[in-house]
């Protein structure tokens, strides 16, 4: 009976010293769940969303509400919001007029004949922050006017809004016009005819 009994001790003490249950399917799933809980990914995104568009097809004539304290213009048709876009307008120095305006006129293609750069007599850029009659042309170099693509005037005295670029959303870049992300830009040249209001508010 003695051995008996120390047969018995000695295997439960080697139970014990594996610091195992036994192997039961639903406790291992649930200790391998802790040990390896699931990682969720934020979506990749290397900028905030700059604009949304859905007015393609809302009637009614396109209005743009411009707010430089968000850096951000509303858009409406028929007097409903179609969408909104991340602007750049003019920096320290250079701001923007407030007020409401109409778009005088309309070019798809056009450079600015006050900023843009120089270029020495191979077409090398010299100067890529220049100011037409103040900067200083190399002989034989000229000044190129910056692009600004899908130019909608809205001043006499030439601020408008056009493609360009958006370089911090939400903070000023500009000399003064209104940039807009080029696809917006785009959208709103194709919906917005010469006359419509454009509201720029601080």
């Amino acid at each position: 009976m003695k051995a008996i009994r120390l047969a018995t001790l000695i295997v439960g003490a080697l139970c014990l010293s594996q610091c195992s249950l036994p192997e039961f399917p639903f406790l291992s799933s649930r200790t391998e769940m802790v040990r390896r809980p699931m990682t969720i990914m934020p979506p990749f995104a290397s900028q905030p969303t700059l604009y949304v568009w859905h007015g393609s097809s809302q009637p009614g004539p396109l209005s743009v509400n411009i707010d430089l304290s968000e850096q951000k213009a509303y858009l409406f048709k028929g007097g409903q919001n179609v969408g909104w876009t991340y602007v750049a307008s003019g920096r320290s120095g250079f701001s923007s007029p407030t007020g409401t305006f109409r778009i005088m006129e309309k070019i798809v293609n056009k450079r600015s004949n006050r900023y843009g750069m120089i270029v020495d007599r191979n077409g090398d850029v010299v100067n890529s922050n220049a100011t037409a009659g103040v900067s200083r042309v190399p002989p034989g170099g000229r000044f190129v006017g910056a692009s600004m693509p899908y130019w909608m005037r809205i001043t006499s005295y030439g601020v408008g809004m056009h493609a360009g670029a958006i370089p911090n959303p939400g903070s000023p870049a500009s000399h003064g016009c209104i940039r807009l992300p080029r696809d917006m830009a785009e959208t709103i040249f194709q919906h917005a005819s010469v006359g419509a209001r454009v509201t720029i508010m601080q």
